[in-house]
């Protein structure tokens, strides 16, 4: 499902990877660990296409990330970042807007399954009729996840997306997407519900090595 073969890449100066190689399998539930600065961020951005290794190659589900197919790799992911930038507008805003951005444009909106994805992350659905503005950042954080699950994608890259709940969900949130057999996810997270997991692999960053 995805490969970084042989990456190469120099930040400041400094060799962040040099000849790393990383792969996971579809249906992976992948947890990455490292200090601050040490490349997990990169990691999703390589495969993402934002960012390209001074030497070596990411595939993805078969295919090389390069300027011709980045757009058709990111329609197969559904990414949520540390900072949950969403925007502005009411939660409903969003979560329809979401669908109508280039990487979107072919998928309608799954009205059917909302509520009951609002409901398991315990947001009540007079939530969508709030300013995004007027969300706790636990509630913006969930309505980022949300958004993730309704795109249907096939690849989650999730970052710190926990950071801003509280343990009951840390616990519902890390057990929703690992118990989603056909769904490959990649998270980084200082929360150990995600590693303490036992359907998660864990890929230790500073000795580039799967923890046993």
């Amino acid at each position: 499902m995805i490969e970084l073969k042989n990456i190469d890449i120099k930040y400041d100066g400094k060799n962040l990877f040099n000849g790393f190689n990383f792969s996971i399998e579809k249906g992976d539930k992948v947890a990455l660990l490292g200090k601050s600065g040490i490349g997990k961020s990169t990691i999703f951005n390589l495969i993402l296409g934002f960012v390209r290794p001074d030497r070596g190659e990411v595939v993805v589900d078969g295919i090389p990330v390069n300027e011709e197919s980045v757009w058709d790799i990111r329609r197969r992911i559904a990414y949520v970042d540390q900072d949950v930038s969403i925007g502005d507008g009411t939660a409903d805003d969003f979560l329809h807007s979401a669908f109508q951005l280039k990487a979107n444009a072919n998928g309608e909106f799954p009205s059917d399954k909302l509520g009951g994805i609002l409901e398991y992350f315990e947001m009540d659905e007079t939530l969508l009729r709030k300013d995004i503005g007027d969300l706790s950042g636990g509630e913006r954080q969930r309505m980022a996840i949300i958004l993730a699950i309704l795109l249907e994608r096939e690849l989650f890259l999730l970052d710190e997306i926990t950071s801003a709940l509280d343990k009951n969900l840390k616990k519902k949130t890390a057990e929703f997407f690992a118990e989603k057999e056909n769904w490959t996810v990649m998270v980084i997270s200082h929360d150990p519900v995600w590693v303490t997991d036992p359907q998660v692999k864990v890929f230790d960053l500073e000795k580039e090595q799967w923890k046993q």
